[in-house]
């Protein structure tokens, strides 16, 4: 399903604190059921020495890749709501995506917002330690393995962002013209700009 702006998925703002208590809830689930198998084998048999323990701490396994996935989530600082309101009263026609973390061997960087139209990708970080040219040099990398290339930019001005925002609206006809696109039956409904942004969502966590 198309991702809809106002949602609750990857890519829409809030994802992380929903996705954080998701993964929490599930991590409990996950452990409850093995801890509480162990706990009725034990109270029937009177020992541990049973094929039930063996059971439970095989178990554990998922619960515990869940417990890394939550810690992980639980790192990332939801994007800040005055940022989120500002950078959305500009998004005007534009595609877009927000509260993204990009993860690397190498580096990983928070990216506030994205925006695509045609050929041209801008994107927004509040992290000054992040390395503009390397998030740029990986999305160009995917999207051009993944058959959409554009030229991608990630800005640290604020300011200049929210400009280069309003700009791609004004002449948002004349980025996407001549321009050709073949829908990927396994995404009905998707643009070449939701295609783009999709694959820079496979990047991030």
């Amino acid at each position: 399903m198309k991702i809809k702006i106002g949602s609750t998925g990857k890519g829409e703002f809030g994802y992380f604190r929903r996705a954080r208590n998701r993964s929490l809830l599930i991590t409990l689930l996950l452990f409850a059921i093995p801890v509480a198998a162990f706990l009725i084998a034990w109270a029937v048999n009177r020992s541990r020495m049973n094929i039930v323990t063996v059971v439970a701490i095989v178990g554990c396994l998922p619960a515990c890749r869940s417990l890394v996935n939550f810690i992980m989530l639980a790192m990332r600082k939801p994007m800040d709501k005055r940022l989120y309101d500002e950078i959305r009263a500009h998004q005007g026609r534009l595609d877009m995506r927000y509260e993204m973390y990009m993860t690397g061997y190498e580096k990983s960087a928070y990216i506030d917002a994205a925006a695509a139209a045609g050929r041209t990708v801008v994107a927004y970080t509040h992290d000054e330690s992040a390395s503009a040219e390397y998030l740029s040099e990986k999305i160009e990398k995917a999207l051009s393995n993944a058959g959409y290339p554009a030229d991608v930019k990630i800005m640290k001005n604020k300011k200049l962002f929210l400009e280069r925002l309003d700009s791609m609206n004004e002449h948002l006809s004349s980025l996407k013209e001549g321009i050709s696109f073949m829908e990927d039956p396994r995404y009905p409904g998707y643009t070449r700009e939701d295609m783009i942004l999709h694959t820079i969502l496979l990047l991030c966590l």
